[in-house]
């Protein structure tokens, strides 16, 4: 085992033991990915302020996320699939982040049920929502969270439509995947994979199969799937599901700042400035970019949190001296999923921590609370140059 070092370090492993398909689902954006390649090099413009000849002893990372004690203000946010890059996926990432002190949030597009991870894991975890056309299955699904005590509903609002990731069309992406000649050769290296899927009965998407009418099995799931990604979803709709879940309400997928302002009006006790990780409108503005556009209009009348392009704890770091609140990360607790499984996830956390850990004490700060920024250099132009 080579040492591991950074979330690159996992991510090599990741390529490496996971079947191409799926390692590309994750690793990919939209279109010419543009969006996706931005949220990381966005992130690379903004400069610290070193500062020396200060207390740097008895730091602290701890915060709260919506009302809920966190040992750091880094969640790990919902990706699709996940029991494909490695078996049980979300089972295992739940546990991770339960035992480190983070929340987990399940994807309505998870390859373990909202059942699965709940018998599994002994704190509660947040349930992201991707609203269907469906009511019956939308209804449902709701209920599901709240009889496994979900923390919160995490409703993601930039999926409407689904955008083009060419990746996934020339993979021929599917769960469980086709047994076509490209893939059987390339599961034919991938060993360790196999073997983990062999030993579970988790290899299709669990929140939907056997829970929406007429899908039984994944040939019917993938054209329902298709069909039925709500295009009308609007603010009404949004506030008559609010109603139906009753509890703590977090708005993911904002990235401009009147949606920001008009979010805050809403009532929710948090928002996600993201763009889907670049996987949705190729050509938009990265999340880092637009975030103190969003502080600025919506102050501190609603939880801000971040998402799109954190792959350290330098960015984590960088996004909270912007003006979040907290971040999530998605890639980078996911390539430590597919190298190594659970503990994987926990050294993709251990990393994130201790470069977030380390570059506050540098900069001169002992409580992560305490980060703004007069902790960073930011270049001329960063958030001016597209008149955002």
């Amino acid at each position: 085992m080579p040492a591991i070092t950074c979330i690159d370090d996992l991510k090599a492993l990741h390529r490496a033991r996971a079947p191409k398909m799926f390692y590309d689902y994750a690793e990919s954006g939209s279109y010419t990915e543009q969006t996706f390649r931005e949220n990381c090099t966005d992130f690379a413009r903004l400069r610290l302020r070193q500062k020396v000849a200060v207390d740097m002893s008895n730091r602290t990372l701890a915060g709260q996320m919506v009302g809920l004690p966190v040992s750091m203000p880094v969640g790990l946010a919902p990706v699709g699939l996940t029991g494909m890059q490695h078996a049980d996926g979300e089972i295992l990432a739940a546990c991770a982040a339960a035992d480190f002190g983070v929340p987990f949030c399940l994807s309505t597009m998870s390859i373990c049920s909202i059942e699965d991870v709940a018998e599994h894991t002994t704190k509660p975890f947040m349930f992201q929502l991707y609203v269907m056309k469906d009511q019956d299955f939308l209804a449902a699904i709701i209920e599901r969270a709240k009889a496994a005590r979900c923390s919160a509903l995490v409703l993601t609002l930039d999926l409407q439509i689904l955008g083009q990731r060419h990746k996934d069309l020339k993979n021929g992406l599917s769960a469980p995947p086709k047994m076509t000649l490209p893939v059987m050769l390339d599961l034919a290296t991938r060993w360790r994979w196999g073997l983990k899927m062999l030993q579970t009965k988790r290899r299709g998407f669990g929140n939907i199969v056997g829970h929406a009418k007429g899908v039984g099995d994944t040939r019917s799931l993938m054209s329902w799937t298709a069909e039925q990604f709500d295009e009308r979803l609007d603010w009404d709709k949004i506030a008559a599901i609010r109603d139906m879940w009753g509890g703590k309400l977090i708005l993911k997928g904002i990235l401009d700042p009147e949606d920001a302002r008009i979010a805050a009006d809403f009532g929710a006790d948090a928002i996600v400035v993201s763009n889907h990780g670049g996987r949705q409108l190729d050509g938009a503005l990265s999340s880092i970019r637009m975030l103190p556009h969003i502080v600025r209009a919506v102050g501190d009348r609603v939880e801000i949190h971040m998402d799109s392009g954190i792959r350290s704890g330098q960015d984590v770091l960088k996004a909270l001296a912007m003006g979040a609140d907290a971040a999530w990360i998605g890639r980078a607790w996911l390539h430590g999923l597919g190298a190594m499984g659970q503990p994987g996830v926990t050294r993709a956390l251990e990393i994130i921590r201790k470069e977030l850990d380390t570059t506050m004490a540098l900069c001169g700060e002992r409580d992560v609370a305490a980060l703004g920024r007069h902790n960073l250099l930011v270049p001329q132009g960063f958030e001016t140059e597209y008149g955002a």
